[in-house]
C-alpha cells in the first residue's frame, strides 16, 4: 500500500515538473515568435544570403592638357564556392592551366571548406572571360579594377601608386584619395540550405560610384623632356641622382618634377636589381622606400650659392647694401679665428655689389651677411617662409634644418650667408626664389588644379590661400635685374638662350662629411627676367669629374628653357 502511494507521488511530481518545463517552453517560444521574431528572421535570412563587393573604378589623373597619366584596367578575381563544387578535379586542372598556377596550390584552395575562397586576383580580363566560358560549377569570376599608368616611369615619384585594395599609397594617389577612391557597390544573392545560389531569385544590387578625375598642373610634354635631360646628365656625369623642377613662379603651379632614377609605376614593388630575390623582407622594404622617395620634397641639402639670392634680397630690403657699395676680395675673408675662402683662390679684387653677385663672391656675401646681423637674418628667414614647409600637395615634405638662433655666432652667420651650414629642400628653394622674383609675393607650390566629373565638368577648383607679400616690389625688381646680369655677364652664362632675358644663380656645395669630397651642383633660373613666367631648377648629386654648377647644371636648365619657351608661348625679345 505504501509503495503504491509513493509511486503515485513520484508520478505526480514528474508530471508537475514536466508541466512546468512545457509551460516554460511555451512561454519562451511565444516570446521568440512575438518579440524576437524580427531578429531571428534576419538571422535565418543571413544564412541564405551571400554579399559580394563590386569594386568602384578609381578616378583618373590627367595632366594640364587632359592627357591621362593614371587610369584603370579591368581585371578579374577568380574564386570558388565550396558548397557548389561538383567536379573538384576538373576545376583544379582547368584553373591551374588557365592561371598558370601550381596544381597543388589550387587544390588546397578548392578543397578548403569555406563560404568563398579566392584563387587569384588581378587576372587579365581575357583569361577571366575564358574561365567564365568554361561554366564550372562553384567557380566565380568577378570583374575588378587595377591601376594602370600608361607612361610607366613618367613622374613616378609624383603620381605615386595604389596597393592591392586600390587605395593610394604614396604621391598624389594618396594625397587626393578622398576624390579618387569612389564608393564600392554590392551584389546580394540568395542560397539554399547547402549554400548553392538559387536561380530565379531576385538579386539585391547596389551599383558602385566611380571616383572623380583629378586634373593637375604637370604637363606631360615638359615632364617628358625634363626627365630625358635628367637621365642624360646623370649618365654623362655618373651622378647618384638628378632632380629637376619647373614651375610657374606667379601662382606656384608645378609643370614638371623629375627625380631620376624613377621607377615603373606598374611594377612598384620590383627593384630591378641583382640579388633582389634573396633580400630579407626588411632589407627589401628599406630599398623600396628609398626607390619611392621624392628627393625634391623628402630630402634636404645645403643650397650653396643659390641661397645668395635670398641673402641679397634680405640685405637690399633691409638697406644694409646698395648696388654701388665697394668690396675687396683677396680670395678669403677672416671672421673671428676662421679664414673662409672664396671659390676663386686668387680673389676677385675690387668689385661693387653687382660684380659681387655676378662673380658669386663669398667674401662679398659674408660682409653683407655680417652687416645684416643674426636677428635680421632670422627675421627674413622667417618672413620668406624658410622656417616652415611650403605646403606642397604631396605627403612627406621635409622641413628646414637650421641652427637655433641662440647658437649662431659670427662664423655661423658668415657661412649661412652664402648657403652653407644649414639644409633646405629643393622645393623650398624653388618656391622661395619664385616669391622673391615674381614681384615679392609668396606662392604655394602645387599640382592639384581641379576635380572633374565623368563628363569632364569641373566640380571643384583648388585654392591655395592669399599670396602674402614677403618682399617689396622694388627690391624684387632689383633682384630680377641682378640675376639677369648673372646669366648675361656672370657665372650663369651657360644657361643663356639667345633672344631671351634669363635670370639665375649657380651653386656648388659640398656634402657632409667634407672629407668625402662629394658635391652637389645646382642652378636656379627664370624667364623672362623682367616678368617671370617659368622657373627652372636642376640639382645634380655627386657628379663625377667637373662638378661646378655653372658648368654642368646651368646648361641643363638652359637647354630645357630653349625647348619649352616656344611651347609655353614665351616669345623672343
Amino acid at each position: 500500500m505504501k509503495n503504491k502511494t509513493f509511486n503515485k507521488k513520484k508520478i505526480f511530481v514528474v508530471f508537475i515538473c514536466a508541466a512546468v518545463i512545457i509551460f516554460g517552453l511555451v512561454i519562451r517560444l511565444t516570446y521568440l515568435m512575438i518579440f524576437d521574431a524580427e531578429y531571428y528572421q534576419e538571422k535565418a535570412k543571413a544564412l541564405h544570403e551571400r554579399e559580394r563587393e563590386i569594386k568602384a573604378a578609381r578616378g583618373e589623373i590627367v595632366d594640364a592638357n587632359g592627357n591621362v597619366l593614371a587610369t584603370n584596367k579591368t581585371v578579374c578575381t577568380i574564386s570558388v564556392i565550396h558548397s557548389q563544387i561538383k567536379e573538384p578535379e576538373k576545376i583544379v586542372t582547368e584553373l591551374s592551366q588557365a592561371l598558370e598556377m601550381d596544381a597543388e596550390e589550387v587544390r588546397k584552395k578548392v578543397e578548403k571548406v569555406s563560404s568563398m575562397e579566392r584563387i587569384k586576383t588581378n587576372v587579365d580580363k581575357k583569361t577571366g572571360d575564358a574561365i567564365r566560358n568554361l561554366e564550372l560549377d562553384g567557380v566565380k569570376v568577378d570583374e575588378d579594377f587595377k591601376r594602370y599608368y600608361p607612361y610607366h616611369e613618367l613622374a613616378s615619384k609624383v603620381l605615386g601608386f595604389t596597393g592591392g585594395d586600390n587605395q593610394g599609397i604614396v604621391g598624389l594617389e594618396v594625397k587626393y584619395e578622398e576624390y579618387l577612391k569612389g564608393k564600392n557597390g554590392t551584389i546580394l544573392t540568395t542560397t539554399d540550405a547547402r549554400g548553392v545560389e538559387l536561380d530565379g531569385v531576385a538579386e539585391g544590387r547596389v551599383e558602385p560610384v566611380a571616383g572623380k578625375t583629378l586634373q593637375i598642373s604637370l604637363d606631360y610634354n615638359i615632364q617628358m623632356y625634363a626627365q630625358q635631360m635628367a637621365e642624360k646628365v646623370m649618365e654623362e656625369k655618373q651622378a647618384d641622382k638628378v632632380a629637376i623642377l619647373l614651375m610657374n613662379p606667379k601662382n606656384g603651379e608645378i609643370l614638371a618634377m623629375v627625380n631620376v632614377p624613377e621607377f615603373d609605376l606598374n611594377e612598384p614593388f620590383t627593384l630591378g636589381v641583382p640579388g633582389e630575390d634573396t633580400m630579407d623582407p626588411e632589407e627589401k622594404q628599406d630599398a623600396l622606400n628609398q626607390m619611392w622617395r621624392n628627393g625634391c620634397i623628402n630630402d634636404t641639402y645645403e643650397p650653396g650659392s643659390t641661397f645668395k639670392i635670398i641673402t641679397a634680397s634680405a640685405c637690399l630690403e633691409e638697406g644694409v647694401v646698395n648696388l654701388n657699395d665697394q668690396f675687396s676680395c683677396p680670395g678669403y675673408k677672416i671672421v673671428e679665428d676662421r679664414k673662409i675662402r672664396c671659390h676663386k683662390v686668387g680673389g676677385h679684387g675690387a668689385e661693387n655689389f653687382v660684380k659681387g653677385i655676378q662673380n658669386s663672391c663669398n667674401p662679398v656675401f659674408i660682409e653683407i651677411g655680417l652687416r645684416l646681423g643674426v636677428d635680421n637674418f632670422y627675421k627674413y628667414f622667417q618672413q620668406f617662409g624658410l622656417m616652415g614647409q611650403t605646403g606642397v600637395d604631396l605627403p612627406g615634405e621635409a622641413g628646414t634644418i637650421m641652427h637655433k638662433k641662440e647658437n649662431v655666432g659670427q662664423v655661423e652667420l658668415a657661412t649661412m650667408s652664402f648657403g652653407q651650414s644649414f639644409q633646405v629642400t629643393p622645393i623650398q628653394m624653388a618656391a622661395t626664389v619664385s616669391s622673391l622674383v615674381n614681384g615679392g609675393k609668396r606662392v604655394t607650390p602645387h599640382f592639384g588644379v581641379r576635380v572633374l566629373d565623368d563628363q569632364g565638368k569641373e566640380i571643384e577648383e583648388f585654392r591655395y590661400g592669399k599670396q602674402e607679400r614677403i618682399l617689396s616690389a622694388d627690391t624684387s625688381k632689383t633682384m630680377q635685374m641682378l640675376l639677369e646680369s648673372v646669366v648675361s655677364e656672370g657665372s650663369g652664362k651657360n644657361a643663356y638662350v639667345e633672344g631671351y632675358q634669363i635670370g639665375g644663380k649657380t651653386a656648388t656645395s659640398q656634402t657632409l662629411p667634407r672629407s668625402a669630397n662629394k658635391y652637389i651642383s645646382s642652378f636656379i633660373g627664370f624667364a623672362p627676367a623682367d616678368d617671370p613666367q617659368v622657373l627652372g631648377m636642376c640639382v645634380i648629386y655627386n657628379p663625377q669629374g667637373i662638378y661646378y654648377g655653372g658648368t654642368i647644371a646651368a646648361p641643363v636648365v638652359g637647354d630645357i628653357f630653349s625647348n619649352i619657351f616656344p611651347y609655353l608661348g614665351i616669345e623672343k625679345e
